[in-house]
């Protein structure tokens, strides 16, 4: 019977070589892993090279020898238009103790107080109420330069207030009677009164024509009786009777047209009435008794 001997040295050089063998073969394997992995890099990035040499490139701007740089231009800044506030053609006068309003022209001129008594007192006939009592309370004049070079002598709107009269007394008008300094030739007609509508307020008028000197004096009357008092508005034109060389005779009735469209804005605002405080009762005499 034969024996085998594991511990001989032909057995143990003959596994060592088998180790060996299969180490060397795993670590080429490995080796061969790392070189294909490796390979594949270069690859992709020759790719990005090729394709970033494919696109073409903008040739740069050639600047000719001694042509100046080019200035950046500032952009403009925005222009703000300066709003120019026109004036109101027109004006509005109120009175809170009457209740009286009006629009009227801003180029006329406005009197009120003494100013209006003074140019309604001037007039040849200044009020046209029934019962005296009468008070100036504004007027409005057209200016001369609004008629340049003409025989105009004065022509204005003006209100009045009479809290002395009835609404019976209202609705009547008193007959003119004409004075002016130095003259006797004046005369005025008697007044017809009439109702009219004007704007929302429905007045009696009368209209009078008469001369003073060497003018003629025309007027409009109007009444209404609001808030226990009566109010007259009244429109006045004074004109030469004669022009002078030269001078323009005025259109009356085109200045009365200018009058009326100031009577059309009016309005009496209905004021409060004044508080009556209840007096108490007299006490009745005490009889002793007896």
């Amino acid at each position: 019977m034969t024996r085998i001997n594991f511990s001989s040295a032909s057995g143990t050089s003959n596994f060592e070589r088998t180790v060996s063998t299969l180490v060397f073969a795993g670590i080429l394997i490995v080796c061969s892993l790392a070189v294909g992995c490796s390979s594949e890099k270069p690859k992709t990035q020759s790719s990005i090279n090729q394709t970033a040499m494919a696109q073409p490139t903008s040739p740069a701007a050639v600047i000719p020898a001694g042509t100046p740089a080019p200035v950046e231009q500032t952009p403009a800044k925005p222009v703000h238009k300066k709003v120019v506030r026109k004036a109101p053609v027109t004006v509005t006068y109120a009175d809170k103790s009457t209740g009286v309003s009006f629009q009227y022209p801003r180029k006329y001129a406005l009197k009120t107080g003494d100013d209006a008594d003074k140019l309604v007192s001037a007039d040849a006939v200044p009020m046209n109420f029934v019962q005296p009592g009468g008070v100036a309370i504004a007027a409005v004049e057209i200016p001369e330069s609004v008629y340049p070079k003409s025989d105009l002598g004065s022509a204005f709107f003006d209100v009045s207030v009479n809290k002395a009269l009835t609404a019976e007394q209202c609705s009547e008008f008193s007959v003119p009677k004409a004075k002016a300094a130095g003259s006797t030739d004046a005369t005025m007609p008697t007044p017809q009164s009439s109702k009219r509508m004007i704007g929302e307020m429905e007045l009696q008028s009368t209209e009078t024509l008469g001369s003073n000197g060497t003018h003629e004096e025309a007027a409009k009357y109007y009444h209404a009786f609001e808030n226990g008092a009566c109010y007259e508005f009244a429109l006045k034109v004074s004109s030469a009777v004669e022009t002078d060389e030269g001078g323009k005779h005025v259109d009356r009735e085109e200045i009365f047209k200018r009058l009326e469209k100031i009577l059309a804005t009016v309005k009496i605002d209905t004021l409060a009435a004044p508080e009556v405080t209840a007096s108490a009762p007299a006490a009745a005499p005490v009889t002793p008794a007896q």
